[in-house]
């Protein structure tokens, strides 16, 4: 019974180690990345420097936010030329696990608890 105490313990101690993050290797450069929206899988390219994210979607639509960085991990994008009221909300964007290239995001409206959507984004220079 002590050993088992002993195991569970040891088990519980590995399995509440947080997901690697290194969110500074991913502030800047190119990237591909894929969204879950709803039941669609959304495809696009951007290049996000310190304060500035430029992305490309749909084949030719080309978008530009400005960048908050509220930490390593966390950002603040809101569009710079916004086409309705809708776009005009800012994003909050949340790094939850990173690799050698790519990292898992999730992101909402800015105050909104609900509705998070789930991203990969792929380094690609």
């Amino acid at each position: 019974m002590k050993h088992l105490s002993i195991l569970l313990f040891l088990f519980g101690l590995i399995s509440c180690q947080a997901p690697e993050r290194n969110c500074t290797d991913f502030k800047t450069g190119t990237y591909a990345y894929e969204i879950k929206f709803n039941d669609q899988i959304l495809k696009g390219t951007f290049t996000r420097f310190d304060t500035l994210q430029i992305e490309e979607y749909e084949g030719n639509k080309v978008d530009s936010s400005a960048i908050n960085w509220i930490n390593d991990c966390e950002f603040i994008a809101k569009k710079i030329h916004p086409e309705s009221m809708k776009e005009e909300k800012p994003l909050l964007f949340k790094i939850l696990t990173t690799d050698e290239n790519s990292y898992v995001f999730e992101y909402s409206y800015v105050g909104q608890a609900t509705n998070k959507y789930k991203g990969t984004a792929t380094k690609i220079e």
